[in-house]
């Protein structure tokens, strides 16, 4: 499993994962450290699958929050740590193994001394594309949700950076959207801080004029920041920002209605005209009905250059993607 801490040893990550054949699972900061299109590259829904089966489990700069406190770790499952912070392998559970240091010249290090360990694998190649085709079939109950990250990765480029915000398009993102290269996925990690987005991502534009960058937010959380528009066109930062406007702090508002008894309570929003908005500051602007309108919005905005764009998509009441993440325990003492 890898997290930020893996970003720059990608090519050692890959490698190793070649020598053991083991798959590598990723959900936010970790992404695109093995390319998305490489069948042995997962997410969490697949990762959950994995990790009940496992005999052993190397994290690599990740903090394993989510598998050793949701899913379970037993006496059965050998985790070895490579952390940088020497206080962290035990954090949650002393592991079978610590290695602390940066995770490039340790993997180096592994990887020189496993040909006189190692054993004949067979491949496992087959066996992950069935999987991930089974895993496909899954996330198409998210509908609209990868229609529109299908649009979004199929115009940016692959060594675009997209900089999720914490709305429902991204949560669906975190599991369903591939990333191709190492840092070009942006992700607040497990603080999941509202509002983040625009602004970090305005940031990540101008430290990389040479790629293009997309921020996906919500409505919601796009306003927590919208006046650093201003930012945007004083110093002619080319972001491309895409707003997923259903009127609502959305995510809030189906949890309420599913598990409160449909009592809402300020989950609404009150939302200017954002093709209007920006337009107003000088920015370009433009509305998105569809995937298919915001593949050609998107393409046209990733040529222009000279200063940021805005594409509003309006969107209804989304499918919940959180069967994919909020996963239940499958190793360990089990709940009835």
């Amino acid at each position: 499993m890898t997290g930020g801490g893996a970003q720059d040893a990608a090519a050692e990550v890959a490698e190793l994962s070649r020598l053991i054949e083991a798959p590598v699972l990723a959900f936010r900061r970790g992404r695109g450290v093995l390319d998305g299109r490489d069948p042995m590259s997962v997410t969490l829904p697949l990762g959950h699958e994995l990790w009940g089966q496992a005999d052993a489990v190397v994290g690599v700069g990740t903090h394993l929050h989510i598998p050793m406190q949701q899913w379970g770790v037993d006496d059965d499952l050998a985790v070895i740590r490579i952390d940088a912070d020497p206080e962290e392998p035990a954090r949650l559970r002393p592991p079978a193994v610590a290695l602390v240091g940066d995770a490039k010249p340790i993997l180096r290090r592994l990887i020189d001394l496993l040909p006189q360990y190692n054993c004949a694998r067979p491949s496992r190649r087959d066996e992950m594309t069935a999987r991930q085709g089974k895993l496909k079939e899954r996330l198409a109950t998210l509908g609209p949700l990868i229609g529109f990250l299908d649009a979004i990765r199929a115009e940016l480029p692959e060594d675009g950076i997209l900089v999720e915000d914490v709305t429902q398009m991204a949560f669906a993102a975190r599991v369903a959207f591939p990333v191709y290269r190492p840092r070009t996925y942006i992700s607040p990690g497990y603080q999941d801080n509202l509002g983040w987005g625009f602004a970090t991502a305005l940031g990540v534009q101008d430290a990389r004029r040479d790629e293009p960058v997309l921020s996906i937010s919500g409505d919601g959380g796009f306003l927590f920041t919208a006046s650093e528009l201003a930012t945007a066109i004083r110093h002619r930062i080319p972001l491309t920002t895409v707003i997923f406007a259903d009127g609502a702090f959305g995510n809030v508002r189906r949890n309420q209605e599913e598990r409160y008894g449909n009592r809402l309570i300020a989950s609404d929003l009150a939302n200017p005209d954002f093709v209007r908005f920006a337009e107003s500051f000088g920015a370009a602007a433009e509305r998105a009905r569809d995937p298919h309108e915001l593949a050609a919005a998107l393409g046209r905005a990733f040529k222009r250059r000279d200063g940021p764009t805005l594409i509003e998509v309006p969107v209804g009441p989304l499918p919940s993607p959180w069967e994919f993440i909020r996963l239940p325990r499958n190793r360990g003492r089990l709940r009835p």
